[in-house]
């Protein structure tokens, strides 16, 4: 039996996704015959290509036929009065971005060799503000990394041209998202698998027939991790079972386990199997064994399917199976990258900002350190799902053998470690390890901000190849961190990001607004902690998220505990997860938005910390109540104390 697992467009341009390595890696060690595949990524490679520019240049003529020029978005101007260019230079940046021709930097830099679209806008924008940023950014001989931050743009420009003129669901990490996102119907996924074929689809429907081909899979398994990847998903399904109606397709992934939990339209059957919630070892396992006629259907763990009831009608039927436990971290095996193409992934430079650029520049080998959280209390968090709830560590001698296996397969010393909240006592325990076991590498992840990161444990992770972390600062609000039950203070998070700041380790704070009964007082003044902790080097980078409520999260499931209203939901048929809400406190969280993301670019970019806050909002705000030495003063209890 041969398994060709693969990961549906679209998710990231410069690593792999992991989800199809790990489960590869575990059923090697079952003894299967596993094979995997990227359409993700060679998507994207066949459609920058000169040929491939052609038939867009095509499509977008005749969308944009009856237009007058002035009428044309700006980006589809530019590609067409500059058509020439993009085409000569489009496969050579592609290579360029893949590492395989370094010298394109010197014709890259020169600002002549590329067509600048609209993309372009941010460095004019940025220079109007404080002169020369390239050069401020990459100073004189920061020749590579100048060309790729000019080379992301022109991608992000050719990206652009194909959303607006060509195909609106194609987007490069988020493809045809909204159409899965939280949607109670599947009406407009549906429609759209069933309509016309876009140009995209075309592509990605040759790239499957060749993988089919190629593998010859008894089962084509589908790891839908994000509500963007649900499209290409079906698409896939939808050119396999037009290829052999009997193959069994099999789906699960990150966006299956969040939001297809109360699944009930019999339609996604057309197309998929076998849909399996959370962890998926022992589920596809059970599902191999139920292929092989060693089980019966009913002993299917946490699985879907369309059964029939008495009287001969279809329905969506979920099976359990409690009594077959999850494998274990210590028996998941090592991922296997085999099958997967690591020369091809784009290496991309989309911020100057040195730790946001991490996210997309270079080609990380991804581990999980332990299943789950830890702390698992956080009231805005999935905390009642499997994928955080169920806390499962491997430890550090088993990690360390793991991080060798994957040296010796990709050639990569490049880590990233993707989990929820990765423990204290195992990083410490795997650093300690790394050390004395002399293995060298380059590491990041997310944590919490624990007052454990103490300035000599944050050196110690340093050592042991720490280049950066991200974690969660939220609201930046002591009253509204406590109702969330982060564990965390203000002045605390100072601290510990201080610290590893201090160690050389970049810092990514993830930032919130819209917290049930957040004021404008508090949301004005979170922003002045955030600023000050920049200006103070805490961290370097950061993002401010719109708080959501999700159905699987404690406030979610008791709104009133936290002075909201839930809105009243429609008959959930496909997907849930973020739930409306009414919020009696009343703050414009809009326009607050629009201020908040203006002043953290600003200051991701070194520049507008002397700025008064109600210079970022388009409507007057209140005036910040925190004192203008409450970071500073925290910071120097660390360096008196340490």
């Amino acid at each position: 039996m041969t398994v060709l697992l693969m990961t549906p467009p679209m998710t990231q341009l410069n690593t792999p996704y992991p989800a199809t390595a790990y489960l590869t890696g575990f059923l090697r060690s079952r003894g299967y015959e596993a094979v995997q595949r990227d359409p993700a990524i060679e998507l994207f490679l066949e459609m920058m290509t000169a040929p491939a520019l052609d038939i867009i240049r095509q499509h977008v003529e005749d969308n944009f036929e009856s237009f007058e020029d002035d009428e044309l978005p700006d980006v589809i101007y530019t590609f067409m009065a500059e058509f020439d260019r993009y085409r000569l230079a489009v496969e050579p940046v592609i290579r360029f971005l893949q590492g395989k021709d370094p010298s394109l930097a010197l014709r890259i830099v020169s600002r002549r060799f590329l067509p600048e679209g609209p993309a372009f806008d941010a460095i004019a924008q940025m220079e109007a503000v404080s002169g020369d940023i390239l050069k401020t950014a990459f100073g004189s001989l920061g020749l590579q990394d100048k060309a790729k931050y000019l080379a992301t743009l022109f991608i992000n420009d050719l990206s652009a041209v194909i959303t607006q003129g060509v195909d609106p669901y194609f987007e490069v990490s988020r493809y045809g998202e909204r159409l899965a996102a939280a949607n109670p119907s599947f009406d407009s996924l549906y429609e759209t698998v069933m309509g016309e074929p876009s140009f995209s689809s075309e592509i990605l429907e040759q790239l499957v027939e060749m993988y089919l081909e190629e593998t010859q899979p008894s089962v084509v398994a589908l790891t839908v991790p994000f509500p963007g990847n649900m499209l290409g998903a079906l698409r896939i399904a939808q050119t396999c079972k037009a290829i052999n109606p009997d193959i069994p397709i099999v789906m699960g992934g990150g966006f299956v386990n969040t939001e297809l939990r109360a699944l009930k339209d019999p339609r996604v059957f057309e197309f998929i199997d076998f849909i399996c919630l959370d962890d998926g070892e022992r589920p596809f396992m059970t599902l191999l064994e139920y292929f092989d006629g060693k089980r019966d259907i009913d002993d299917l763990v946490r699985t879907y399917f369309l059964a029939e009831n008495d009287n001969g009608e279809q329905y969506v039927h979920y099976n359990e199976n409690a009594e077959l436990h999850d494998i274990p971290q210590t028996d998941v095996g090592t991922p296997i990258y085999d099958g997967l193409p690591l020369t091809e992934y784009l290496s991309l430079c989309e911020m100057l900002n040195p730790m946001h650029r991490i996210w997309s520049d270079g080609r990380w080998n991804k581990l999980t350190i332990a299943h789950g959280c830890y702390w698992r209390k956080c009231s805005f968090c999935d905390v009642t799902l499997d994928y955080i709830d169920r806390y499962d560590a491997a430890g550090a001698d088993i990690l360390v053998d793991r991080i060798e296996e994957l040296i010796e397969e990709t050639g990569q010393t490049g880590f990233h470690f993707v989990d929820e909240a990765a423990p204290p006592k195992a990083l410490f325990a795997l650093a300690r390890r790394l050390i004395e076991r002399g293995v060298v590498i380059s590491w990041w992840g997310n944590i919490r901000f624990e007052k454990t990161f103490t300035p000599e444990r944050c050196q110690l992770l340093a050592d042991s190849g720490c280049v950066a972390v991200s974690g969660g600062l939220e609201v930046a609000s002591d009253r509204l961190l406590k109702l969330m039950k982060k564990g965390v203070s203000v002045e605390q998070v100072a601290r510990v990001t201080k610290a590893f700041s201090e160690a050389d380790i970049l810092v990514h704070a993830y930032l919130m607004y819209g917290f049930p009964t957040q004021t404008e007082q508090e949301t004005i003044d979170a922003l002045e902690m955030v600023r000050q902790m920049m200006a103070q080097g805490c961290f370097q980078s950061a993002f401010w998220h719109r708080f959501a409520a999700t159905a699987h999260s404690p406030i979610g499931i008791n709104p009133e505990e936290f002075g909201i209203t839930l809105a009243e939901r429609p008959d959930i048929l496909f997907a849930e997860n973020d739930v409306d809400f009414t919020d009696p406190t009343g703050t414009n969280h809009e326009m607050l938005g629009e201020g908040l993301r203006k002043a953290l670019y600003n200051y991701m970019h070194g520049i507008g910390y002397d700025q008064s806050m109600d210079f970022w909002f388009e409507l007057p705000v209140k005036r910040t109540l925190v004192k203008k030495d409450l970071i500073s003063n925290a910071i120097h209890n660390l360096i008196v104390s340490s």
